[in-house]
């Protein structure tokens, strides 16, 4: 019998084990087997033109409000609880504007914009120890993290690229 036909069989076979294991031992191995990553959710409050950013002593720069996921947390739960928290802001963050996907650093960024009509009074709570509004265009030094969020902000705007068949099946 050719390898390859032994190798489809021997995958097939493995694959209705798995189907048929216990949801706690099948999560169990498929999570010690796949990559985790991290996720974030940060919110982009804008007031026309300018955007609110902090500076937080712990980072290297101007930074947006947000933070980490607890386990379970759905994103627009943890950017509203991120924002009430460094902010003392009650949002609604509706819709996500973007995602990033950092494979090297095993992370992900999921990104809100609020939009604000007037400047809402900020009451600093938790690390951020200023708040200041800013242009992109003027922005001044912002962290590693925060340069990454932005640009995927940027390029939220555009069309998405069109993916492309590199190759056809034998």
């Amino acid at each position: 019998m050719d390898l390859s036909v032994v190798r489809r069989k021997a995958a097939t076979a493995a694959l209705v084990a798995f189907r048929k294991m216990p949801g706690p031992l099948k999560r169990t191995l498929v999570r010690a087997g796949t990559p985790s990553y991290t996720v974030g959710a940060v919110c982009l409050i804008q007031h026309g033109d300018e955007v609110l950013f902090l500076w937080q002593p712990h980072r290297r720069g101007w930074t947006l409000p947000g933070g980490l996921l607890g386990w379970g947390e759905d994103p627009a739960d943890a950017v509203r609880r991120e924002v009430l928290e460094e902010v003392g802001l009650t949002i609604d963050p509706g819709q996500p504007l973007a995602f990033g996907v950092h494979a090297a650093t095993q992370q992900i960024d999921v990104i809100y914009r609020v939009a604000v009509t007037d400047r809402p009074d900020i009451a600093l709570a938790t690390e951020a120890r200023k708040a200041t509004w800013w242009r992109l265009a003027e922005l001044a030094e912002t962290d590693l993290d925060t340069r990454r969020i932005l640009d995927l902000v940027r390029r939220a705007g555009e069309p998405p690229a069109t993916g492309t068949l590199t190759q056809e099946a034998p």
